[in-house]
């Protein structure tokens, strides 16, 4: 069962990304794990391999367990590279989107012994260097601009969403307009 951040992530590529097929927690035949969502647009001739990492007060941190020391370059890479060759081998004549998605990278002070943000740089270079993949990272500001679709699609749509993720944002756009018409009166 997929966690809420997943959730989110799929929403988001069913509904914006116009993916036909969303897939939570996808276990790889050939290796062990599994790649938390993927999305299918046949349309564009596209699959998106994301993964989710919801880790709101230490932002993206990923912790070596017999080092105790923080691995985010390694961890992500490794998880991401089973991802591109996974795509590679199911999916060969498709356009391959590597994403990984997380509401908080933090920032550090120069010199840091660990910078987040030097992370993803260091991540997006391996990628770009080794298969000509450009890796999106949704974090921060542009978490909070794909959550704002989301809500933006949810304020247009009056039936019942069956996403509990979608039907709590519609509920609660609906509730904030209603507020602002009735100026907070019941």
């Amino acid at each position: 069962m997929q966690n809420v951040g997943e959730e989110i992530a799929g929403e988001y590529l069913r509904i914006c990304k116009s993916c036909d097929f969303i897939q939570y927690n996808l276990q790889n035949p050939d290796i062990q794990g599994e790649i938390d969502v993927v999305g299918i647009s046949l349309k564009e001739n596209t699959v998106y391999l994301c993964e989710v990492a919801i880790h709101l007060i230490t932002g993206l941190q990923y912790v070596d367990q017999k080092t105790k020391q923080t691995n985010n370059v390694a961890k992500l890479i490794q998880k991401l590279e089973k991802d591109w060759k996974y795509a590679a081998k199911y999916f060969p004549k498709y356009k391959h989107v590597l994403m990984v998605w997380s509401p908080i990278v933090k920032s550090s002070r120069d010199g840091a012994k660990n910078n987040q943000l030097k992370d993803i740089d260091v991540i997006q270079k391996h990628f770009k260097d080794k298969h000509g993949i450009e890796l999106q990272f949704v974090a921060n500001q542009k978490y909070w601009e794909c959550l704002q679709e989301l809500r933006g699609y949810t304020l247009k749509e009056t039936k019942e969403l069956k996403s509990p993720v979608l039907r709590y944002l519609q509920i609660e756009e609906h509730l904030r307009n209603r507020l602002r018409i009735n100026s907070g009166r019941i």
